[in-house]
């Protein structure tokens, strides 16, 4: 892994600032925590879905 060091992270960081700017840092951290949201609420149903599905199918024996 290339992030090893303090250091590198903060070179991270810096780049990510200049490329982005300091305006639309903000608005693109709260849409990546929005999709991470809906991410994490569609994998969570997934896993209701497919228990629901195990159950259904094993019941049916």
């Amino acid at each position: 892994m290339f992030l090893r060091e303090p250091s590198h992270i903060l070179i991270l960081l810096i780049v990510v600032l200049v490329l982005f700017g300091a305006k639309r840092l903000p608005d693109s951290a709260r849409s990546l925590g929005r999709s991470m949201r809906i991410f994490k609420s569609e994998m969570k149903e997934l896993k209701t879905d497919e228990k629901k599905t195990e159950d259904d199918t094993s019941s049916e024996k």
